[in-house]
């Protein structure tokens, strides 16, 4: 089959949105945007997969997430950061109404104690199927865990803003959403974890969430 056809086929898969984050803080990458770039392109189980790279910077990263979410109507969004510290990829839970910034992000903004948004819900759980993901990675021997808080600087705005979007979602069945933390490269020091075997986490996880039957849980615990 030639390339343009090839290509024009998988334009007509389902997409799945994978986002990943721009270096920050005076790194010179980000492990969350390496790792889905690399994902960008393939096809899982009868999905394509976008990879986009988010701004470190509020309110900015929330709008060029919902720009990718009109172009590309996924049903499937995994949101994808980098935290230090952490050994295995992090399946997160909950997102919370808050943004607290103990360093500014890339504009220099730090926001304190500030709604993501006024008067929206406390919470939203993941509307991904955490658990079963969680099984899948575990089977293969992939490091994971399930985590109960994405912190509160850019990677919790993202993933509130995302899940606040989705709840709003018309389509049926309404797209899953989500988020997952990755531990640093090697060569940015311990804990850490290969670019390869993140994504291979990756990529499972995203099998996983599209294989694990549908259930409306964008606002209940798994």
């Amino acid at each position: 089959m030639p390339r343009g056809q090839r290509m024009h086929t998988s334009l007509t898969l389902p997409c799945v949105l994978l986002t990943g984050f721009d270096a920050f803080g005076g790194a010179l990458v980000n492990a969350s945007w390496l790792a889905v770039e690399q994902l960008d392109g393939q096809c899982v189980t009868g999905h394509r997969i976008v990879a986009a790279q988010l701004p470190t910077v509020f309110n900015e990263s929330q709008k060029v997430m919902a720009d990718l979410m009109r172009r590309h109507l996924p049903t499937l969004v995994i949101a994808v950061g980098q935290a230090a510290g952490r050994h295995a990829l992090s399946l997160e839970r909950l997102a919370i109404n808050i943004n607290d910034a103990s360093l500014p992000d890339n504009a220099g903004q730090q926001p304190v104690d500030t709604p993501i948004v006024p008067n929206g819900p406390a919470a939203y759980f993941s509307s991904l199927p955490v658990k079963a993901m969680l099984q899948a990675l575990q089977r293969a021997s992939v490091a994971a865990k399930l985590s109960d808080t994405a912190g509160t600087f850019v990677c919790n705005h993202v993933f509130y803003g995302l899940m606040h979007a989705l709840a709003k979602q018309r389509r049926v069945p309404r797209p899953r959403g989500g988020f997952i933390h990755l531990p640093c490269l090697p060569d940015q020091g311990a804990p850490c974890m290969p670019l390869d075997e993140m994504v291979r986490g990756l990529r499972l996880a995203v099998e996983s969430a599209l294989t694990t039957p549908y259930a409306e849980t964008a606002n209940s615990p798994q």
